[in-house]
């Protein structure tokens, strides 16, 4: 091969990649150039067999189907074919177009060969009787009730007047008369059913109402001071609302409540929103971000004008109606961004003087239930606001915070009913809102029920009654979560604390015959001188007194024996006590040194004076008598 050949073509080659690096490898060549047409018509082609693939694929689906819910249809189909030829008509009626049929599709007679079967039911309903059941249950809201099961809280040994549950439904607070705050942790407890934190966060001031915001991360507490407190999920105070000037005559310029609180609630929609009304006669919403005022102040008013002082208040389930019940019997609702002039008011709710305990929309925003402390339980229609729609009557109420509520379906309405001390049990009541009918009530406890709530995510139902209690209603079934999760965990055993009993040095590098074993803790070392009979043995009591158990007390032996050995002995003389004195008598007559000469000096001074005395009065007398 020719050398100069040779580097002719590597000098072409690398001239090529020398002029692609540079970009000049497209000069010179003839551009490529594409059929558009031929290009469109494979694309159509290709879509047209693919739309053929799917549709043959669906309609053998659907051929499968129609033989499945109805053979008799392809029966007669194959019938209809019968009157050309009767052989062929023969095997159609014997033969199903399509897969075979499932063991469970098979006709038990004859006669059912005109009927379309049925499909196979799902776990649960076995037979008509089931879907009839479940069809009633849905007709009947009563049956949705879940108080099969219940467990018991115990709060203290006062009325629980306040509760509250996130809206996960994970943790329960309690407070009540006892000015105590208590926090329940579903998933945490076990069936000791103990609360894993307990405070006080308002002295030594009532609880009238706890609640969770819309997230869960802040509690709402209302007590019987002026200053509402707001609590993180774990007890520690977030923010406290300032206090109002009391001297200054219009509320509207204060800047916080000036009196006892009533009730609160946190907006629904806002998180960081909430509302308290007080007996200075204003409801008054805050923001959580300012605690140094308030966010603006709603004042109800009498008929004549007048101050009237609200005793519970509530927002709306969309937030933009706030709702309150005054002591003159009235309820007032305000719109939220116009706090003038109400939007809705009702004169005569309620008997005046009579203070109205709760007021709860439903979840439609439609109606409004209200407890009064006339014994009544009413329902509104907001959109008709002058006469009540339904009205129950007897339900006795000796509590300003008795709760209503509805259920999460909207159909059933709940309240709590009181009872003076051993006149019988108090009872959770539950009424139809259509009809109004008390459906189904629940004996709770021997005590007034006061506090009722119904989560929708949990469906179970808390109660705090005037005995310390609060009981939580479920269903293992028709329940979520809750109550559940604490009852199906048996109770934990105590533990020993394990402490070290004495101090011990670390030397991690001594020698191994100067190092010292390492004590684990106590526990382990009471097992070892459990075993140890000298260790283990009881050592026996002092005694106390002249003998004890069969044992002799040994003088000396402890630090009172000593001292009544060799200090306080009894030198005790039992003898005549006239021989005692009169063994001295010849002693003293002999040499009379102590009693003798003092005794006979003080004598002639005492004689000398009185002798002197005598002779003056004397002198006095006789001159007395001569002047007369």
């Amino acid at each position: 091969m020719d050398p100069n050949k040779v580097n002719e073509g590597s000098k072409m080659s690398g001239d090529g990649d020398m002029a692609s690096v540079m970009g000049f490898s497209g000069f010179g060549k003839k551009a490529r150039t594409f059929d558009l047409d031929a290009i469109f018509e494979q694309t159509r082609r290709t879509a047209i067999e693919r739309s053929q693939h799917v549709l043959g694929r669906f309609t053998s689906t659907v051929r499968c189907l129609v033989v499945i819910l109805s053979p008799a249809c392809v029966k007669q189909e194959s019938e209809s074919s019968s009157d050309s030829d009767s052989d062929s008509a023969s095997d159609s009626d014997s033969e199903l177009i399509g897969p075979p049929l499932p063991p469970q599709f098979t006709a038990k007679d004859d006669d059912d060969d005109n009927e379309c079967l049925r499909l196979p039911r799902r776990p649960g309903h076995a037979d008509s009787t089931a879907s009839s059941d479940e069809d009633e249950e849905e007709e009947n809201p009563v049956k949705k009730i879940p108080d099969t099961h219940e467990i018991t809280l115990q709060h203290g040994t006062k009325t629980v007047s306040a509760l509250g549950l996130d809206p996960s439904g994970a943790r329960l607070v309690t407070g009540g008369y006892d000015y105590d705050v208590r926090f329940w942790d579903f998933a945490g407890m076990d069936q000791a059913l103990q609360a894993f934190r307990s405070l006080q966060p308002c002295e030594c001031h009532q609880i009238k109402s706890l609640q969770y915001s819309m997230t869960g991360d802040v509690i709402l507490v209302v007590s019987g001071n002026a200053q509402a407190k707001v609590l993180d999920r774990d007890g520690f105070n977030v923010m406290e609302c300032i206090k109002g000037d009391q001297y200054i005559v219009d509320m509207a310029n204060t800047k916080g409540h000036t009196a006892m609180l009533n009730s609160g609630c946190w907006h629904p929609k806002i998180k960081e929103e909430f509302m308290t009304c007080s007996n200075d006669g204003t409801v008054r919403t805050w923001d959580l971000n300012s605690e140094k005022k308030h966010k603006s102040v709603f004042k109800p008013r009498s008929f004549q004008g007048k101050k009237v002082i609200p005793t519970c208040c509530t927002y709306s389930r969309d937030g933009k109606l706030i709702a309150a019940g005054c002591q003159d019997g009235t309820i007032q609702i305000w719109d939220r961004n116009l706090s003038v002039h109400t939007k809705f008011h009702c004169r005569q709710a309620h008997i005046p003087g009579s203070d109205t305990s709760c007021l709860s929309f439903s979840y439609d925003g439609m109606t409004l239930a209200s407890r009064g402390g006339d014994d009544t339980l009413k329902m509104w229609d907001i959109r008709n606001f002058r006469k009540p729609v339904n009205v129950a009557t007897g339900l006795t109420n000796y509590f300003a915070m008795t709760d209503c509520c509805f259920s999460p379906d909207d159909k059933l309405l709940v309240t709590g009913t009181s009872v003076k001390k051993d006149e019988g049990n108090g009872k959770l009541v539950f009424f139809d809102r259509a009809s109004f009918q008390r459906g189904y009530e629940i004996e709770v406890t021997n005590a007034s029920v006061i506090r009722c709530l119904w989560h929708p995510k949990l469906n179970q139902i808390m109660v705090g009654t005037g005995n310390g209690l609060a009981k939580v209603y479920y269903d293992p079934v028709k329940s979520h979560r809750g109550a559940k999760l604490c009852v199906v965990k048996s109770q934990r055993k105590e533990k020993q604390a394990e402490t070290l009993t004495q101090d011990y040095i670390i030397t991690p590098h001594a020698l191994p015959m100067f190092r010292e074993a390492r004590q684990r803790s106590t526990r382990k070392q009471l097992e070892k001188d459990r075993l140890d009979p000298k260790k283990s043995h009881k050592p026996e009591p002092p005694v106390s007194g002249p003998g004890r158990g069969g044992r002799v007390a040994a003088h000396g032996g402890t630090l009172s024996s000593f001292i009544v050995k060799n200090i306080a002995l009894d030198k005790t003389d039992d003898s005549n006590p006239r021989e005692a004195i009169l063994r001295h008598a010849k002693e003293a007559s002999d040499n009379p040194y102590w009693v003798a000469p003092a005794y006979t000096f003080t004598v002639k001074e005492e004689q000398k004076k009185r002798n002197f005395l005598l002779l003056f009065f004397k002198r006095n007398l006789i001159n007395k008598i001569v002047e007369d």
